[in-house]
């Protein structure tokens, strides 16, 4: 079995930035719990930031493909893709939940 060494260390990018940025917002969240929501907005922030860096491979990969450089696809990739898209929906929905926490706490 042979593997596209950049391909593979491209994923193993987006995994390592998606497992970031699922990681700060789940610390956000726990913040936001606390009332501690400077903190929280410091970590998503850095969530953020971490899942920009994971979609901006994922962007290069796909315009790179729009280029005709064509990779096949590997369970690593698919792997990687995955990781992404559960840490930017993951973020998304703790926004979500954090905001509800502010919006509570005024009504109390």
């Amino acid at each position: 079995m042979t593997m596209d060494n950049d391909l593979d260390m491209l994923s193993f990018g987006i995994i390592a930035n998606a497992g970031d940025s699922r990681a700060y917002a789940f610390q956000a969240l726990d913040a936001a719990k606390e009332g501690r929501y400077e903190e929280a907005e410091k970590l998503l922030k850095q969530s953020d930031d971490a899942a920009e860096k994971a979609h901006k491979a994922q962007t290069d990969l796909l315009f790179a493909e729009m280029n005709g450089d064509h990779k096949d696809v590997n369970v690593l990739l698919v792997h990687s893709q995955d990781h992404l898209m559960s840490a930017m929906l993951a973020n998304q929905l703790i926004k979500e939940m954090i905001d509800l926490y502010k919006r509570q706490e005024r009504k109390d």
